[in-house]
């Protein structure tokens, strides 16, 4: 792994010290960088989690990928750099109420001490493979709202686990997804990483989505449409399948050639 390569790929020339102004820098740039993608499902290619394959995709070919991809690689980042970091397991809140399985989803627990400050690490949830969440790592410990630009989260208890809830523009809080604070190994990701490749029953594999944070909102391609945000304002364009590759090179830099 070439860590100046991976910092270069994410556009990163800050502060390499493991600390959490260093850490929500890091974030920030990782989703303004590499888009949340699935593409790969679409075109019958297989996903793999071992780091090289990942490392090969996303920094060499510049692509995006979904949560097991982004979030296990920036893992590898965080801990080259220093950082002590745990891969959590998730289950993505359901339309229809309740949570998916464990596995649905990977995100991580950052530990890291404020700037210039002893004592204690302190926990942080970080994610930059969950497409339109937080920008910056959340406290993990801090149950009360936690302001991300013109959004905001929370971290509600539930039991021994915790459930991430958004509050959107309009003010209502929807929830995100249930973790529980037991540390996962990468393999163990793997059976629901298939399952969302080739399910019909996966969102993954019932539509396609490339999406990215920009310094004043989102850009997202999906199916035919291209959805621009800024601000208060959202402009949304068809796109006509020839056309696609085009916009994804231009707007989204991904080739998938």
């Amino acid at each position: 792994m070439n860590r100046d390569a991976y910092l270069d790929r994410i556009g990163y020339a800050g502060s390499l010290a493991p600390t959490a102004a260093t850490l929500a820098a890091l974030h920030v740039a990782h989703l303004r960088a590499v888009p949340f993608e699935n593409l790969d499902i679409g075109l019958g290619r297989p996903i793999q989690l071992d780091l090289p394959t990942l490392y090969a995709k996303i920094v060499t070919r510049r692509r995006g990928g979904f949560c097991y991809e982004l979030n296990g690689l920036f893992a590898w980042l965080l801990e080259d750099l220093g950082y002590a970091v745990d891969r959590l397991a998730a289950g993505v809140a359901r339309r229809d109420g309740g949570f998916g399985p464990p596995f649905d989803h990977l995100t991580l627990r950052v530990h890291c001490t404020a700037d210039g400050v002893d004592g204690a690490a302190i926990p942080w949830l970080a994610d930059v493979g969950f497409g339109d969440s937080f920008l910056t790592p959340l406290h993990l410990d801090t149950t009360g709202e936690q302001p991300d630009g013109r959004r905001a989260y929370r971290l509600d208890r539930d039991g021994d686990a915790r459930v991430l809830w958004q509050r959107d523009f309009d003010g209502a809080w929807t929830p995100q997804h249930r973790f529980d604070l037991t540390a996962h190994q990468m393999a163990e990701y793997e059976p629901t990483c298939l399952y969302h490749q080739t399910s019909p029953q996966s969102s993954f594999t019932q539509r396609r989505v490339c999406t990215l944070a920009t310094a004043d909102g989102r850009v997202t391609l999906a199916e035919g449409r291209l959805i621009t945000t800024r601000g208060d304002s959202r402009e949304e364009h068809p796109v006509a399948e020839e056309e696609r590759a085009a916009v994804l090179r231009d707007v989204f830099g991904v080739r998938l050639g």
